[in-house]
């Protein structure tokens, strides 16, 4: 499996060009799966529910199983929070992950720039931005810039740039 990750400014549209390359990419014939790092705690379960009682009575793990999908809720009590490198682990097999947030982890990672958020580029502070996709030209940028709607160049982009996520975990280890 190789991983790249997607940086950018809240309200940058990194949500919105996920959703964009993830059809694009199966098209290619890739596989692809997605990590999302959240800032604040979230909850998939639903008070009521016959997993939620499990869940707040203790049990560590929960599996929801349907004919449709299947979820694993893990709670890490006072476990601390799991790294990049660990929660890959966990997943299934695929040709790419795609990783929004843990931006101070050392991996590849596309900045995602809009002007008008009005923010300043992450690019000169963070080493591990390989690329940008803006909606303007940028060219005081020191990394390559592709147009933020050209969704196919982006996928190559992704795709000539992800790292396997050995390489990754030994950056991560020396940076």
């Amino acid at each position: 499996m190789r991983i790249i990750g997607l940086a950018g400014w809240s309200g940058s549209g990194k949500t919105t060009l996920v959703t964009k390359l993830i059809p694009r990419l199966i098209a290619r014939g890739i596989t692809v799966s997605t990590l999302k790092h959240a800032h604040h705690g979230f909850d998939l379960d639903q008070p009521g529910k016959d997993s939620f009682f499990h869940r707040a009575a203790g049990a560590t793990e929960v599996i929801i199983s349907s004919a449709k999908r299947w979820a694993i809720l893990h709670e890490l009590r006072e476990e601390p929070e799991w790294d990049l490198r660990a929660l890959v682990t966990k997943m299934s097999p695929v040709d790419l992950v795609l990783v929004e947030g843990f931006k101070r982890d050392a991996f590849p990672k596309l900045e995602i720039h809009r002007v008008a958020n009005g923010k300043p580029l992450i690019h000169p502070d963070d080493p591990h931005i390989v690329a940008i996709a803006s909606d303007t030209a940028l060219p005081q940028a020191r990394i390559p810039v592709v147009d933020l709607n050209d969704i196919e160049a982006i996928a190559d982009l992704l795709l000539k740039r992800a790292v396997p996520l050995s390489a990754a975990a030994a950056t991560a280890r020396s940076g």
